[in-house]
């Protein structure tokens, strides 16, 4: 708490505990509260109860707050004047403050008041829901410029290689590529697996439900492989990804920003950029389109478990109707689009991290971000991947 703010206006020594007063006076246009005396924390509490009478019975039509016999005052004495102030802005009342000395104009500017009060005074007004949305609106799409420029330079930091230090060459870290790939490629191969073998026996269940009516549940081999191998298999594990490594990455690049680890290396010389986030996309953009291609073999395999049981096609005819219904545009369809899920994912991982402030509230809120980010771009650009497939017929 800020103690002794301002000094005695009167040439009061600091050991003057002059008692707290208001004087309460009521005029045609309003009611005047004139205070005096020190307004610190060891006196507050004397003029408490009378103030918080006062803010009880802020309806007048205006009021008037008359500081000039004020001799002392700190956080306290100013915290206690500015509730008066927002009673009266509860109950739609005017309020002015006159009199006051510099100090106590900065402690009730930092308690929050006086800002409220300018604004009043110069006519500003509370925006309407229209304008409110439209300027959150603005603030988005300022936002993604922003963003976007920030993905640009990581993007660009990226592809122009490893460097290390600024200036002085190129160096691959290959054991940090390979660590990173063991974490966001091994490691995430249960997972993965799992999710794509329940996913695509619950396509195959579906399937053959609804075709059973019109005795073509062969048919449900060529839904699941087209819809498995071109988009369902990609986009899960992208998006299992961005869940398990995306948040990953922001959460390690952001703590060490709130550590301030990221400036030691730019003060050491080295470029953050090349340590951190270089082995951590290339990792992604190996481990991204072989976690696809386990994907998609589980998809299969749960809903060739699914056929067998829910509508008795054996695996050999399961197998052989496979091989008819897809060919390599279908396979590779969507293995093209792993590596830029996986750039994705990692330029806007990496973005978020770096974008973290120095509390845990910030870490926390840009991980969220991350994954919202990620999720949402990823399926984007698999929208976008879709209508340029159709396009050109492949």
């Amino acid at each position: 708490m800020l103690t002794n703010a301002a000094s005695d206006a009167s040439g009061a020594p600091d050991g003057a505990q002059d008692a707290p007063t208001v004087a309460v006076k009521r005029e045609a246009e309003g009611l005047v509260c004139a205070l005096a005396g020190n307004w610190t924390t060891r006196t507050i509490a004397d003029v408490d109860s009378e103030m918080r009478r006062l803010e009880r019975e802020a309806t007048d039509a205006a009021a008037v707050l008359d500081l000039s016999r004020i001799t002392r005052i700190d956080t306290a004495g100013a915290w206690v004047i500015d509730r008066l102030l927002k009673a009266y802005e509860r109950n739609g009342r005017p309020v002015a403050v006159s009199g006051e000395s510099d100090a106590a104009r900065i402690l009730l500017n930092a308690v929050g008041a006086t800002g409220q009060r300018d604004a009043e005074a110069t006519g500003a007004t509370r925006d309407n829901a229209v304008a409110r949305a439209f300027g959150y609106v603005g603030k988005r799409v300022f936002d993604g410029i922003e963003d976007a420029r920030g993905a640009m330079f990581i993007l660009g930091a990226t592809i122009r290689g490893a460097q290390l230090k600024f200036g002085r060459g190129h160096a691959v870290n290959v054991a940090a590529i390979v660590h990173q790939i063991d974490r966001m490629g091994v490691g995430a191969i249960p997972v993965v697996a799992l999710m794509s073998a329940i996913v695509g026996g619950i396509v195959a269940q579906q399937g053959a439900f609804q075709l059973r009516y019109f005795g073509a549940e062969i048919f449900v081999v060529d839904l699941v492989g087209i819809l498995i191998l071109r988009e369902l298999g990609v986009l899960m594990t992208a998006i299992m990804v961005a869940g398990r490594s995306g948040s990953a990455i922001t959460a390690e690049i952001g703590s060490m920003k709130m550590r301030e680890e990221v400036d030691a290396l730019t003060v050491i010389g080295l470029n953050p950029v090349g340590v951190l986030v270089f082995p951590r996309l290339v990792a992604l953009v190996i481990a991204v389109p072989c976690l696809t291609i386990v994907a998609n073999f589980a998809a299969l395999g749960g809903a060739m478990f699914v056929a067998w049981w829910y509508s008795n096609i054996p695996a050999e005819q399961f197998i052989d109707r496979l091989r008819v219904g897809i060919d390599l545009s279908t396979i590779f369809s969507g293995l093209i689009k792993a590596p830029f899920m996986a750039m994705i994912i990692g330029i806007i991982a990496s973005q978020e991290g770096l974008k973290v402030g120095g509390s845990a509230e910030s870490l926390g809120l840009h991980v969220t971000a991350s994954v919202v980010k990620a999720i949402f771009v990823v399926i984007v650009v698999d929208g976008f991947f879709a209508v340029f497939y159709a396009a050109i017929d492949f």
